[in-house]
């Protein structure tokens, strides 16, 4: 899947080579708005879960592939229930050196479609740290709508506060 306008990327599902990625995303600066690093065996936990999503069919996860073929970065989507509804939820990450280039817009709007077209679910969310002014302007710059502040937990067992972002699809 390529990108139309904007940043030349691709994306690609994930894959089980891509943990070296998993593992860059893992940085303390790359997890500031989320609570911080996971354990070696967390981040290997959460390679599973992304393969067993891409396997299911039901969501996906996607490596963030730029022109000259290096992974700079994942963006997914998984089925979740909020307050009793069933939806999407959407997340992303850039690594640093390639933040502030519309990357990770770039990806949240070719994932939408494919969101769109799974008809499983009318509503795609996402929760960007409250204090994550790049990831809160991806959903603005995406067509969410800004619900409002929310306390969530993520990863298990942390807390955090939020933004929740709505998209009508």
């Amino acid at each position: 899947m390529a990108s139309t306008a904007g940043p030349d990327i691709t994306l690609r599902a994930w894959q089980r080579s891509d943990l070296p990625l998993l593992e860059r995303i893992n940085s303390p600066a790359m997890t500031e708005h989320l609570g911080g690093p996971e354990s070696r065996a967390k981040v290997l936990e959460r390679l599973e879960r992304y393969l067993t999503l891409v396997e299911s069919g039901i969501g996906s996860m996607f490596a963030i592939v730029d022109a000259e073929g290096g992974s700079v970065g994942s963006v997914g989507f998984w089925p979740a229930i909020w307050h009793g509804e069933q939806v999407w939820e959407t997340g992303w990450s850039v690594l640093e050196s390639h933040q502030g280039r519309g990357i990770a817009t770039a990806a949240v709007a070719m994932i939408i479609p494919v969101v769109r077209a799974s008809g499983l679910h009318s509503t795609l969310l996402a929760f960007p740290g409250s204090e994550n002014a790049a990831s809160n302007a991806v959903c603005r710059k995406s067509g969410f709508r800004r619900v409002g502040l929310v306390e969530i937990e993520y990863p298990a067992g942390s807390w955090m506060e939020a933004i929740e972002w709505r998209l009508t699809l």
